[in-house]
């Protein structure tokens, strides 16, 4: 029962995005609830993990490396690419290159979690482009648009050990302490991980329906080229590195799906809202185009 409601997760994200978007008040209340909820989720993933598969990550710093390389080459390419092609205004074109320029997001390392991905790898490529941002962001902006943004360096960091490390961390060292007793427990964080990130998908839909419903036929055809093509490019480059299909379905997902919350910021403080509309719908479309894809890989690698 668990494994069929698990496996059926697209279906629930979709479903509850169409609710939240038709009755949007009550889920928008619940905005204070994302960050409790992913770092539940987290903390699931730190269940399944040892100190072991983190250090298999690190003796093939190469893997990382390739990962950062298809990250910041693809993504804001890719964006401005597609915004010339449609012919985007300005400030949405703006708008699209800068969510291509931000890092990994923690919906990745979720969505890796429900694809059975490697897990600890898209942890550490989040954590790495978290890093690598605060250079990389602003430069790839400026030579994409010629415009200058200001990176909260701070704040990413304080996000990234928050939402993303710290629940981990607990995670790992509770499976590591009392690996057996908890057998019972870790087979529950599966649904509970759907549960939690249909939810956030649901609060996410909630919180940017009106964005959603002026947006435009052109912009959300943008978001839904940029968020398809980079997880193809990702996979397609993992796969002609001769990453095995593991590892290039994790790269497939780190390169897509981007912290497109941390790009709707940089948008509006540094430009306009109508800059932060892409971001605002890719934060919408990559957790549904991700749950679908992690449904297909999950039936594919039982």
């Amino acid at each position: 029962m668990i494994q069929t409601l698990t496996r059926l997760f697209p279906l629930w994200a979709v479903l509850f995005s169409v609710f939240a978007f038709l009755f949007p008040g009550g889920l928008a209340q619940l905005s204070w609830a994302i960050v409790p909820l992913l770092m539940l989720i987290m903390f699931g993933m730190g269940m399944t993990l040892t100190w072991a598969d983190f250090a298999d990550v690190a003796r093939r710093p190469g893997v990382i490396g390739v990962g950062m390389l298809l990250q910041f080459l693809i993504m804001p390419l890719v964006a401005l690419l597609v915004g010339l092609l449609l012919a985007l205004p300005p400030e949405l074109l703006l708008g699209l290159v800068i969510v291509g320029a931000c890092p990994g997001g923690t919906a990745s390392n979720v969505i890796c979690y429900l694809a059975r991905a490697d897990v600890a790898l898209s942890i550490t490529m989040t954590s790495v482009s978290t890093l690598v941002a605060v250079v990389a962001t602003p430069l790839l902006v400026w030579v994409y648009q010629g415009q200058s943004i200001e990176v909260p360096v701070m704040s990413m960091l304080g996000s990234l050990v928050q939402i993303v490390l710290l629940p981990v961390i607990a995670g790992t060292l509770l499976n590591s302490l009392f690996h057996r007793p908890l057998e019972p427990v870790r087979a529950v964080f599966p649904l509970l991980s759907v549960a939690a990130i249909v939810l956030v998908i649901g609060v996410i839909v909630a919180l940017n329906r009106d964005r959603i419903a002026v947006g435009g036929a052109a912009v959300m055809l943008a978001v839904v080229l940029h968020n398809g093509l980079g997880l193809a490019l990702g996979y397609g480059g993992a796969r002609l590195m001769r990453l095995d299909p593991r590892r290039a379905r994790t790269l497939a997902i780190e390169v897509g799906m981007q912290n497109s919350g941390l790009g709707v910021a940089l948008a509006v403080k540094h430009f306009s809202a109508g800059a932060a509309l892409p971001g605002a719908l890719f934060s919408v479309w990559h957790n549904l185009s991700g749950s679908v894809l992690a449904w297909y890989w999950r039936r594919r690698q039982p």
